[in-house]
């Protein structure tokens, strides 16, 4: 019994012993929670900007369209006669251009297209030089060579290359069939056939216009406001 209070009491000694050299040491604190981490940053999607159809410069000019809806190509309001002379030019520049394997019945249509038609078209021509003359006069050749520039321009024109030879190859094979009698109005459907190829090119060039002005608006940087500028005061 007594050994047992001896064990008791020595505990008792060391507990106490071991709470004061606790309290003897200075107490540390608690090390702070970590900072939150920072919010993850948005992440913006911006599409591309728009580009022009076909590989076409966003500069490229197209004709206007004017009150009565009619766009202001080279055949707006032509005669007859420029009409059938306007598809051969257009029928021309299909054969010289158009160089694919697949369009080479283009240059045999013309050809065959030159002779049959050799009589109507000199008629045309000549009917055509009567017209210029009456609107400029004795001096009629240098307009009509710069018109027919323009004419030749227009269905060169880079971008609607492929489209216009795959339009002028379906125009080449039929032209095979078409007699002397059937040229003016083979020519008018043919050059309306040919002019959708340009048609819908304007109309997707517009439509570029409008979604690149639309994409600047959104997503363009703004221009920086010179510090001059920023500091005037208001009127």
């Amino acid at each position: 019994m007594g050994s047992l209070r001896r064990t008791i009491g020595f505990t008792v000694a060391l507990v106490l012993l071991a709470s004061c050299a606790d309290a003897g040491k200075p107490k540390v604190k608690p090390a702070p929670p970590p900072p939150p981490l920072p919010p993850r940053p948005v992440v913006v999607y911006i599409p591309p900007r728009p580009t022009p159809p076909l590989g076409a410069a966003p500069t490229a000019t197209i004709p206007t369209i004017n009150a009565a809806g009619v766009r202001q190509t080279v055949n707006a309001g032509i005669s007859a006669n420029q009409t059938v002379w306007n598809f051969r030019s257009a029928f021309n520049v299909a054969a010289l251009n158009c160089l694919k394997p697949e369009h080479a019945e283009i240059l045999v249509g013309y050809k065959l297209f030159l002779k049959t038609h050799r009589l109507g078209l000199a008629r045309v021509n000549t009917a055509v030089n009567s017209e210029f003359r009456k609107r400029h006069g004795a001096s009629y050749v240098r307009p009509r060579e710069a018109y027919m520039t323009k004419v030749y321009n227009f269905y060169a024109f880079p971008p609607t290359l492929n489209n216009f030879c795959d339009a002028a190859l379906a125009v080449a094979i039929e032209s095979k069939t078409i007699k002397a009698a059937g040229l003016t109005a083979f020519a008018t459907r043919s050059l309306t056939a040919l002019d959708k190829v340009f048609y819908s090119f304007y109309l997707s060039f517009e439509q570029y216009r409008a979604d690149a002005a639309a994409w600047d608006a959104k997503y363009a940087p703004k221009p920086a406001v010179p510090a001059a500028a920023a500091a005037a005061p208001g009127v």
